[in-house]
Parts: C-alpha cells; sequence; structure tokens
C-alpha cells in the first residue's frame, strides 16, 4: 500500500471539472489503508490536544471539489495543519473521494492532520443518506463494513491550545470532565443518547435557557447561558462545531462565545449557501476563509 501514491492520483481531479472521473484506490489496498488509520485513531485520545497555527473545516458531506478549493486556498498537508469536524460522506456525490483523501493524509500526516466524528460517520446513519448506496456501487457493500468500523474509532472532540473547544454537534449536559471524555471506550457505535450521542447531534438556540430536546428526535439543544458556563467551567475561551448549514459559511452565537462553521457551499445543490474554513493562527487570533456558492446559471 503505497499512501503517496493513493494521494497523488486522488489530486490528479485538481482543476478539473467536477464530473471528472477520479481513480479510486483498488480494494486490497483500500483494504489495507482503513486498517492502519483505525490504528492510528486509536493511538491518539478521543479527546485530541492540538496548537494553533490550525485551519478547521466543518460538513464536507461528499463535495471532493469543494474540499480540493478549501485546501488551495488553505494550503495542501503537510503545508498547514488541519482539523475536520466531521460529516465527510453523505448527501453529496463524491462521498468516496472525500473520505478516501482524507483518511490517506491522516496515515500520511498523523501529528499534523486531525479528524473529528460527526454524526453522518455511523452505519445506520450511511444506510439511509446516500455512501452505502455509493459504496455498494463503486465498491461492495464489505468496503462500506470497513468504512463503518473505522468511523467507529474516531475521536469526538479537539482542544486547540487549552482555549478552544472542536466538536461536531455540541458539549453534553453530562460531560464534567475532561478525563471523562479521555475515558470514552473506542471503537464504539454512536449510542441513542448520552455524551457522544451528543457530540455528535447537539444544536445551539438563541431562544431558550438551559437544554430542551432538539427537533432532530436526538440528543438536545441547549442555550447561551449553556455555553457561557460550559465556558467558565472548563477556562475555554470558545466552542466551534459544524453540523448545520448557515448561509455565510460560518456564523455567530452567544456573543461570539460560540462559531458554527459549515464547509460546503452550494449544499446539496438546494441551498445558496457559502462555505468556509476557520484559521487559528499562533495567537489564537481567528479568520475565515468563505467559499462563495456558485452563482446558479439563470
Amino acid at each position: 500500500m503505497n499512501v503517496d501514491e493513493i494521494i497523488s492520483t486522488m489530486l490528479e481531479a485538481k482543476g478539473q471539472r467536477p464530473s471528472t472521473k477520479v481513480k479510486l484506490p483498488g480494494e486490497p489496498e483500500l483494504k489495507q489503508m482503513l486498517n492502519m488509520v483505525g490504528d492510528i485513531f486509536l493511538q491518539q485520545s478521543a479527546l485530541l490536544e492540538l496548537e494553533a497555527p490550525l485551519k478547521i473545516v466543518g460538513d464536507v458531506h461528499g463535495q471532493y471539489w469543494d474540499l480540493l478549493r478549501l485546501f488551495e486556498h488553505g494550503g495542501f498537508p503537510p503545508e498547514s495543519n488541519y482539523l475536520f469536524l466531521g460529516d465527510y460522506v453523505d448527501r453529496g456525490k463524491n462521498s468516496l473521494e472525500v473520505i478516501i483523501l482524507l483518511l490517506a493524509y491522516k496515515v500520511k500526516y498523523p501529528e499534523n492532520f486531525f479528524m473529528l466524528r460527526g454524526n453522518h460517520e455511523c452505519a445506520a446513519i450511511t444506510r439511509i443518506y446516500g455512501f452505502y448506496d455509493e459504496c455498494k456501487r463503486r465498491y461492495n457493500i464489505k468496503v462500506w463494513k470497513f468504512f463503518c468500523d473505522v468511523f467507529n474509532k474516531l475521536p469526538f472532540c479537539a482542544i486547540v491550545d487549552e482555549k478552544i473547544f472542536c466538536v461536531h454537534g455540541g458539549p453534553s449536559p453530562e460531560m464534567n470532565s475532561l478525563e471523562q471524555v479521555r475515558r470514552l471506550a473506542r471503537p464504539t457505535d454512536v449510542p441513542d443518547t448520552g455524551m457522544i450521542c451528543d457530540f455528535l447531534w447537539a444544536d445551539p438556540d438563541k431562544d431558550i435557557a438551559g437544554w430542551a430536546e432538539n427537533d432532530r428526535g436526538v440528543s438536545f439543544i441547549f442555550g447561551p447561558d449553556v455555553v457561557q458556563k460550559f465556558l467558565e467551567k472548563f477556562d475555554f475561551d470558545l466552542i466551534v462545531r459544524a453540523h448545520q448549514v448557515v448561509e455565510d459559511g460560518y456564523e455567530f452565537f452567544a456573543k461570539r462565545q460560540l462559531i458554527t462553521l459549515f464547509s460546503a457551499p452550494n449544499y446539496c445543490g438546494e441551498f445558496d449557501n457559502a462555505g468556509a474554513m476557520m484559521t487559528i493562527d499562533e495567537t489564537l487570533m481567528c479568520s475565515f476563509k468563505v467559499l462563495k456558492p456558485v452563482q446558479k446559471k439563470k
């Protein structure tokens, strides 16, 4: 298995039209890579402790050409260090390209390239929203199962320089200490309730205080007061999360104490949203690179 070869083949799509066929690795190679990357995830903590400077990316959802555009702006690894907040697959047309390139980068640069788990990185959700069908069409069901095994090993949260808490969905009412997160056992499926479920599914809501039930039918919504208390309790300055489409690619909440980051422009071809990537510099100053939605031809 030659990871450099996989990466360079995947990157041949750079500058090509989004309909271009990308040559995916053969099944034996892919299996080998997935085994390697699964081991790397388990060797690293369920709660990553990272250092700035760093680029952070929200939901990508199989939009491979937009992912390449993000890398063109941010620098292809190892030019910059990256943290992805999950939701690599489903909904978009090129989930395999996205997840294979990202996992290949993880194998190649394990200490510079980081990926958290999103709510779509699980068997039950990918079964419904497209990734299962894509694997079945382009490989086979066995390959989908291998990917699900890797998803079950992904970390849940990251902390940047002890000050910025990063997660796919949001904090959990069950989280009392960082040690508790570090101790979460992997591999694991996503439970229906509890801390892991909240990390992947929770949403902020400006109109409530405390925690309330989520319209998604899973986890909770939380108010600005929850953000404030969470930051005070753990001595953090900011929460960065993804999980919701926002029009400008990023959106502030709770007096700029929480940022929602979404990195798939023209999401599903149905929204006119922009996609954004966040840069945290050495001084923990945050800035955004926005990918404008492509204007639809009238």
